[in-house]
């Protein structure tokens, strides 16, 4: 092959990496002032800026996604309803917590060409089919709480790059609960269990790795399916195996099954119960009826020490809107995510003489990369593969078995640190 040859293959091969990162639906376009790379959005005068959000909305983690979704109505609500000159229009879709649903609603989202921006989903069950939808249809998606570490790995395929989030990887989280577990509990050997999903799956992966590092036993990895309801089989196997602590980054109806149930198999009294970030919920305690009374999982840090300094003012807010205090914990995120794309928008939009905006689809997926702010959940500051939230480990424990009690930092109160 000649230099001049070699020279042309390496340039055809850069170009194809670089148009694989951008969606299928690739056209450079001018519309107005605005010249972008993957296409422009046109916004009539008068016509609303029409925002997308997909959350978990039905089932029992409908705690999860409607705490966030509140939080996305209140960052609107604080603008009086309007940005660039616009009324908003917000379309939520019910992602389900799973990846039909996030397909799904993903597509509705990307069906509409209005949709400026998508805001969520909370589960990465949802976010793992949903970004590349709306990204192949130059929409960038925010995550509010989707924690799985491929979404955002430095190894994520090129549909992903339309896709950011406000939370964190859980490689932090499995990190910090693996510490402890082999520091705090004192544990030698514990057993995990997964359900199948992102979320469930890589958290313990990344924990199980990490506690054999610090150089405890991985006895075994265990899985269920979230329809599954007895556990007794599962329970019964892992008395056998006589580990320190059981370990189930799973979501509520798998969660409430196994706490209930771990009461009546032999062998389990001394084995300490530990759950994660899906399990601060009203629904958990019904699910685990009085077992849930001493259950502890991991979470972010919640307390107002550990957030940024307008939480408090945050939270005051949310109570007069909806007459109760948060129902889960990531309302915080979905709110920054909300304000990310709201910083990000005002970035990149121009609008014309006559009113018209027009905003750059690739020029806000990069403002969107680009813009930092202190949020309410801390500092927001994305790196280059999307991740733009900090991980702030703690441990929080159920102390009452009556779902009218559920009080975040009552009930669950943090233990740890």
């Amino acid at each position: 092959m000649s230099r001049f040859s070699h020279m042309k293959a390496l340039a055809c091969g850069t170009l194809a990496l670089a148009l694989a990162a951008y969606p299928a639906a690739y056209a450079k376009e001018t519309k107005g002032p605005v010249t972008d790379d993957i296409g422009v959005l046109v916004i009539p005068k008068g016509a609303p800026i029409q925002i997308g959000g997909y959350w978990v909305l039905s089932g029992p983690d409908t705690a999860l996604g409607t705490d966030q979704k509140r939080a996305v109505e209140i960052a609107i609500k604080e603008r009086g309803g309007k940005l660039l000159g616009h009324p908003i229009k917000f379309n939520a879709e019910d992602s389900l917590c799973n990846a039909e649903g996030g397909q799904t609603a993903a597509t509705k989202l990307a069906a509409n060409p209005a949709t400026a921006i998508v805001i969520g989903p909370a589960c990465s069950s949802a976010a793992t089919p949903g970004a590349p939808i709306l990204w192949k249809a130059g929409i960038t998606d925010i995550g509010t709480s989707p924690t799985a570490p491929s979404l955002t790995a430095s190894t994520r395929k090129p549909e992903y790059d339309g896709f950011v989030r406000t939370c964190y990887s859980d490689a932090d989280q499995g990190a910090a609960d693996a510490k402890y577990v082999h520091d705090v509990l004192k544990a030698t050997k514990i057993v995990t269990v997964h359900d199948g999903s992102p979320y469930a799956q890589q958290l313990s992966v990344v924990m199980a790795d990490n506690f054999k590092k610090l150089g405890g036993t991985v006895l075994s990895a265990e899985a269920v399916a979230p329809t599954d309801v007895d556990m007794h089989p599962l329970l019964t196997r892992v008395a056998t195996e006589k580990p320190d602590v059981l370990y189930f980054p799973v979501f509520v109806a798998v969660a409430g099954q196994i706490i209930r149930q771990a009461k009546d198999v032999p062998g389990l009294a001394n084995v300490k119960l530990l759950g994660s970030s899906a399990l601060l919920a009203p629904d958990l305690i019904s699910a685990a009826r009085d077992a849930i009374v001493g259950f502890r999982f991991t979470y972010p840090d919640l307390t107002p020490e550990a957030m940024g300094k307008n939480y408090p003012k945050f939270i005051d807010e949310y109570k007069k809107a909806y007459g109760e205090a948060p129902i889960a914990g990531y309302h915080a995120h979905a709110y920054d995510g909300a304000i990310l794309a709201f910083k990000a928008l005002e970035a990149v939009a121009k609008t014309d003489s006559k009113g018209v905006t027009y905003i750059g689809r690739k020029a806000l997926r990069d403002a969107v990369f680009a813009t930092k702010f202190d949020g309410i959940s801390g500092p927001i500051a994305c790196d280059q593969y999307g991740e733009c939230g900090k991980f702030s480990p703690a441990v929080y424990e159920y102390t009452n078995a009556d779902a009218k009690t559920f009080k975040i930092g009552e009930n669950p109160k943090k233990i740890w640190p």
